[in-house]
């Protein structure tokens, strides 16, 4: 809970941990066994971040999260502790939390999605458990589509393009390298994979924009932003994947802010392991150096995991703050985590630390925060503070009702099919003469719109022809997306282009080609920006 300006952890008879909120982007971790705490530990962090006015991300890995949004309640052991420790003094109220619901798989959440181009190859390329040379042939594939201003959207747009280049192999091949059929192949059928997991709900658009995460309500609290990862559990590639998608557009989208009084937005990675799970050295290594520098954008990142042993050395040592849960150590691997967990804290006097690790109960944890200075504190033995929001799931109701309530719902509920890849490559529109059909949805309600508007429309008087200057004959233009996407459009509506010299009322028609156009080349504009800055990782070889 947030008290008397600090987040206050944990209690004994003896003293209190609290974390000062300009050392919170110092970054943590959380670490014990199944059933030892974590939970709680995690909603009592986010409940704090919330009330300084510090928005959170968080995944609930089993629905019990989302009782964060929900008015808290007693229990005996709640009460025990609210009034051994003289919480109710400092504060502790129960209530309910301002949270927005998230999932990839848009079921029990806002639809999460992210264009293909934002991914890069190489994000992919783990997502897909590709080897080097597939990687190499994705990443062939994306600078051609780079290079020709083709937008990688979802995933038809990625598999006609790989076709593309296959079949234009010699084209290519001389500026980019051998393009190996057999790796294009098992690409491809990669992708079959992953459309199996969901992929093709994930990937599209509207593409998440990570500035939705970052929002304070109308009190100041802030948001909690909690992604339902329930069935995204089952395919952990795509969710680690994700999280260092973020983490990376996080770190190269926010601008410098060096230190604050208190973060700008606060990470949780639960199921850490799953982030570092395969991870070649090279990978490692560029997420540490993100770990270390990206606490200067005011970001804090704290990693749930069931023991330090599962975090790499060079990040479990960016982690300044720690909340150690009980271990087991039934078996040598187990002893070697709790030797590992126990020095990584600043020692007490008053026990051994690794014995206390094995012996702690239910809701008690060893805990060391940074101290003015950034200097480790020396660990103390503690009941973590309970939540004020509701312990356990809400019912499906009561989140459809919030869903229903949160204002981003008509931003991202309805996916977008524009016009990428896929169609400029098919040319689906251009060879196939029932060309209304096969226009994308979102254009298709335009003109559906611009029809109705026609038929109800009085006919436009034209004013007189005014004479036209002999012009000198003009070398052709190459079509962007905007003139490629209003041509389609002018050929399905049966519009055309005044004649020079007239001037004419705008029909419903030609706003319809110019609202359409707007929208392909913002998307167009955004894409190629993306393909080209594709972020850290997508730069990394």
């Amino acid at each position: 809970m947030f008290a008397e300006d600090k987040i206050l952890i944990g209690c004994n008879e003896n003293t209190e941990v609290s974390l000062l909120p300009k050392l919170a982007n110092r970054h943590g971790l959380i670490a014990g066994a199944t059933g030892t705490g974590k939970t709680i530990t995690l909603k009592t962090l986010a409940e704090s971040f919330s009330d300084m006015g510090v928005p959170v991300f968080l995944a609930d890995m089993k629905g019990d999260i989302s009782g964060l949004a929900k008015l808290g309640s007693e229990t005996d052991k709640i009460k025990t502790n609210v009034d051994k420790y003289g919480l109710a003094a400092k504060g502790f109220k129960y209530q309910a939390y301002p949270v927005e619901f998230w999932d990839l798989f848009g079921q029990k959440g806002l639809p999460v999605r992210v264009t293909m181009s934002e991914m890069g190859p190489t994000l992919l390329s783990k997502i897909l458990n590709l080897s080097e040379a597939q990687e190499g042939v994705l990443n062939i594939v994306f600078k051609v589509a780079d290079e020709k201003s083709l937008l990688i959207i979802d995933l038809k747009d990625l598999k006609a393009m790989i076709n593309h280049v296959v079949e234009n192999k010699a084209e290519y091949e001389g500026e980019y390298g051998a393009i190996a059929e057999k790796s294009a192949n098992t690409i491809l059928r990669s992708l079959i994979t992953l459309e199996d997991q969901g992929g093709n709900g994930f990937f599209g658009e509207p593409a998440l924009d990570l500035n939705d995460f970052m929002k304070v309500d109308d009190n100041g609290k802030g948001i909690i932003n909690v992604l339902d990862a329930q069935k995204l559990s089952l395919s952990p590639e795509i969710y680690s994947t994700f999280l260092l998608w973020m983490l990376s557009n996080l770190y190269q989208t926010l601008p410098e802010v060096g230190d604050m009084d208190k973060p700008k937005f606060v990470f949780f990675f639960d199921e850490a392991h799953l982030l570092f799970d395969d991870m070649s050295p090279e990978f490692a290594k560029k997420i540490e150096q993100i770990v270390r520098l990206i606490r200067s954008k005011g970001v804090g990142l704290y990693f749930i995991s069931q023991s330090p042993a599962d975090i790499p050395d060079d990040i479990l040592a960016q982690l300044g703050n720690r909340i150690q849960h009980a271990l087991h150590a039934y078996t040598p691997k187990e002893q070697k985590a709790v030797k590992v967990a126990a020095e990584s804290f600043r020692p007490n006097p008053d026990f051994d630390t690794a014995t206390v690790i094995s012996e702690l109960g239910i809701g008690q944890a060893l805990v060391s925060v940074l101290e003015e200075g950034g200097v480790p504190g020396v660990v103390q033995m503690v009941d973590i503070v309970p939540p004020q929001s509701y312990i356990g799931a809400i019912d499906d109701a009561m989140r459809s009702d919030l869903l229903n309530l949160s204002e981003l719902k008509p931003k991202y509920w309805d996916a977008v099919d524009g016009l990428s890849a896929y169609e400029m490559l098919l040319e689906k529109i251009d060879s196939n003469p029932n060309v209304e059909s096969e226009v994308p949805t979102v254009d298709k309600e335009i003109i559906e719109e611009a029809k109705v508007e026609v038929e109800n429309q009085e006919p436009v008087e034209e004013s007189p022809e005014a004479p036209e200057a002999p012009e000198a004959p003009e070398a052709p233009a190459q079509p962007g997306a905007a003139d490629v996407l209003g041509g389609i459009l002018g050929t399905v509506l049966g519009g055309q282009q005044p004649a020079k010299g007239k001037k004419t009322k705008k029909s419903a028609q030609q706003k319809a080609i110019e609202k359409a156009a707007s929208q392909a080349m913002n998307t167009a504009a955004r894409e190629v920006t993306k393909g080209i800055m594709r972020g850290i990782f997508g730069q990394m070889k």
